[in-house]
């Protein structure tokens, strides 16, 4: 009984692996396809992929996408949770199987971390991707020669056409069936001393067998299933034995070698020379130093400009829709703290970020597509000099476009930088670039400072500026990003060792999965806070101290009757003088003292506190804010924040020194508690999140000030 309920909450689970840029994402949409989540290795920030198969004979399996790696010798953050997950077979990550992806058209250097894997008596399967690659270029690779001299189940396949990806499945069937496995003998031959030492290690690690016991000789300082008391004896066997780490990964790394080369030359059949002329020549172009950072910038400019033109239409859509749904709500439902609840808080405040989904799925789309591709590698490569001259590293530049689409998963990306200093700095600048959560900020302010109108027939105005705002963001990027070089000091180098794969033709599935998962991920995780920061405001705004709503409202019933104003002003007056009155008004009135000079009134004073908790949010909160009381529904947030007006001058508020103003403070505002934990867990330390939070802050505040008082 207790055997078939393990086997129903703990299904057969099998692990992906291979080298970076071996298409095992593609292979792992094909098995799983949507059936598949993201979480988190347990303590650490490391994503998770996890997925299920479903077999031919209809039974289930699990998969978990590991991070690619090299060999289980790691040089970063990602390599290192493949070690500690696969060096301790009591680790809840370990798996009954392994299938391991492979690019065929480079199978001999995808082949040292296979021999690894295969040495730990897991299971294992060898997938050969990329094989229509392969036959294109005139190369054929016998898997039966392979399988017979590895010792393992090999399949040919194609994560682009799902080639191969059946032979897979009822490969992983047979090895799911409970059939007892007898694994093969250690591909590598550990020396006397070795073996000694990986013997007295697998002492202290039940189950472990003896290459995974001189896996933990290896890296036992920072395995975290050890404990110190296990480091402490492991430390004095390494020195008894006087084993040399460093000596013996360069022993067995050369060995493997020696030994499966010739297997690789025997299995390769044929090669036409000359198959990689076309990445040639494309290389020649993207990955010149003058000509590849001007087809950078008209990528990226190409980028924004998609982001206002073809997100026009189904935004105008969407924005419709809410109000026509705000309206036919109150036209239908009693008057009541209902009805203003459903319209004013829920409606208004989803409405505010459903219809930016448009534009963060392009852009979304746009980077998988350029990642896809082959390109994002490249511009890695070709910024690796000028990322240096700033502190950073070439694999900097990716988490910095990452960084555009959201900066949490761009700051987890700096794991691949081996070196401390410039993983710090990529670390503290990488929230400058503009995010997908600013894109809506931008969207409203940007249509109050900039006309839409075309320059030179092709390019939009407003799409120049939105590209200036992240051009605006990468500058601070790079002079933030110099000056802590200077300050922080380290004896530390570093060198980019990167493999380029070669450029290929995107496959649709992976780029709509991607964007998919994104874009999901987003309204999920920004919708529940909008909705609850929504309810909040709109009960905030609603209600207040009784005296001081009653004298309000008479106020402006007085003020109303001497103008002679109509119904629907005398409403709307009513309407303002309320929310003022009200607790989220005088929330605002006590801010607004000091972001007065920036030009903010204290409903953007408002907008400002709920927006640090996610900034996407500021949309959501005028909407609310501006919708309470308001009988003019047919009109969106952003018609109601155009007509806005002071007051006591009957200017605009949101006329050019204060909208500039405002799109300033966001661009280099730290207005995001999400990022601020991920940087505290990167670093593991509240140090610099402090440091990141208030530098960026105050440069948010002096631009703005200046831009508004030069304005004014």
């Amino acid at each position: 009984m207790a055997t078939a309920t393990q086997q129903i909450t703990q299904p057969f689970t099998v692990a992906l692996l291979g080298n970076p840029n071996c298409g095992k994402s593609s292979v792992f949409n094909q098995l799983t396809g949507l059936r598949q989540k993201v979480g988190n290795f347990p303590g650490v920030t490391v994503d998770k992929k996890l997925g299920l198969i479903r077999l031919p004979d209809a039974r289930t399996v699990q998969l978990i996408d590991f991070p690619g790696t090299y060999s289980f010798y790691p040089t970063s953050i990602d390599e290192r949770i493949v070690v500690q997950s696969l060096a301790n077979p009591s680790d809840e990550n370990y798996p009954d199987a392994a299938v391991y992806i492979a690019d065929v058209t480079k199978l001999e250097k995808h082949l040292l971390l296979l021999t690894q894997l295969r040495d730990l008596g897991l299971p294992v399967i060898l997938a050969l991707n990329m094989a229509d690659v392969a036959e294109k270029e005139g190369m054929e690779v016998d898997e039966h020669v392979l399988s017979d001299q590895l010792e393992i189940p090999v399949v040919k396949l194609s994560g682009r056409t799902g080639f191969g990806i059946e032979a897979l499945k009822y490969e992983l069937q047979r090895l799911s069936e409970g059939q007892a496995y007898q694994p093969p003998g250690l591909f590598y031959e550990p020396s006397q001393k070795e073996t000694q030492v990986a013997r007295a290690v697998s002492a202290l690690v039940p189950g472990a067998n003896l290459y995974q016991s001189l896996l933990v000789a290896h890296h036992y300082a920072w395995l975290p299933f050890l404990s110190d008391a296990q480091r402490r004896l492991i430390a004095d066997l390494v020195a008894n034995y006087g084993f040399e780490p460093l000596r013996s990964q360069v022993d067995e790394t050369m060995q493997r070698y020696d030994k499966f080369t010739p297997m690789a030359q025997r299995a390769l059949r044929h090669s036409r020379s000359g198959a990689n002329s076309i990445t040639e020549k494309l290389d020649s172009l993207l990955t010149h130093r003058v000509a590849g950072p001007i087809v950078f910038f008209v990528l990226m400019l190409l980028v924004f400009q998609a982001i206002f033109s073809w997100a026009a239409y189904p935004m105008d859509l969407i924005e419709q829709f809410f109000a026509v749904s705000g309206e036919w709500v109150r036209n239908h439902l009693p008057e009541g703290w209902f009805t203003d609840l459903l319209t004013d808080g829920i409606l208004a405040g989803l409405g505010g970020i459903l219809v930016f989904i448009p534009q963060i799925a392009i852009l979304f789309f746009l980077i998988s597509l350029l990642e896809e591709v082959g390109y994002m590698a490249r511009a890695a490569y070709l910024f690796d000099r000028l990322m240096q001259a700033f502190g950073l590293n070439g694999r900097s530049i990716v988490a910095l476009i990452s960084s555009s689409a959201c900066a949490i998963p761009a700051i987890m990306s700096t794991r691949t930088i081996g070196n401390w200093k410039e993983r710090l700095i990529t670390i503290l600048v990488t929230p400058l670039i503009s995010c997908s959560a600013r894109i809506p900020v931008y969207t409203v302010l940007i249509g109050f400072v900039v006309p839409s109108q075309a320059v030179a027939g092709v390019f939009n105005l407003q799409g120049l500026a939105f590209m200036g705002l992240y051009l605006l963001g990468i500058l601070a990027a790079l002079a933030s990003a110099l000056v802590f070089k200077l300050v922080l000091k380290t004896q530390e180098r570093s060198f980019l060792m990167l493999e380029l794969p070669e450029y290929r033709t995107p496959v649709m599935r992976n780029v709509l999965l991607t964007v998919w998962e994104k874009v999901r991920t987003f309204v999920w995780e920004a919708g529940r806070i909008i909705m609850g920061i929504s309810v909040v405001l709109w009960l905030l705004a609603s209600y207040g101290p009784p005296a001081a709503m009653q004298e309000a409202r008479q106020e402006a019933l007085a003020l109303a009757q001497e103008r002679q104003l109509g119904e629907t002003e005398t409403a709307n007056l009513v309407a303002a003088r309320k929310i003022e009155a009200s607790f989220a008004g005088q929330l605002g009135k006590v801010i607004e003292p000091v972001i007065q000079p920036l030009g903010f009134d204290w409903k953007i004073g408002i907008a400002l506190i709920t927006s640090f908790a996610a900034r996407e949010v500021f949309v959501g909160t005028m909407a609310t804010i501006y919708s309470i009381g308001s009988v003019d529904d047919e009109y969106t947030v952003r018609d109601k924040m155009a007509q806005e007006r002071d007051p006591a001058t009957g200017e605009r508020i949101y006329g050019l020194a204060t909208s500039l103003s405002l799109l300033l403070f966001y661009v280099f505002a730290m207005q995001c508690m999400s990022t601020l934990a991920v940087v505290r867990r990167e670093t593991k330390s509240w140090k610099w999140p402090l440091v990141q939070f208030f530098y960026m802050g105050g440069l948010a505040y002096l631009s703005s000030l200046l831009a508004y008082q030069l304005l004014s």
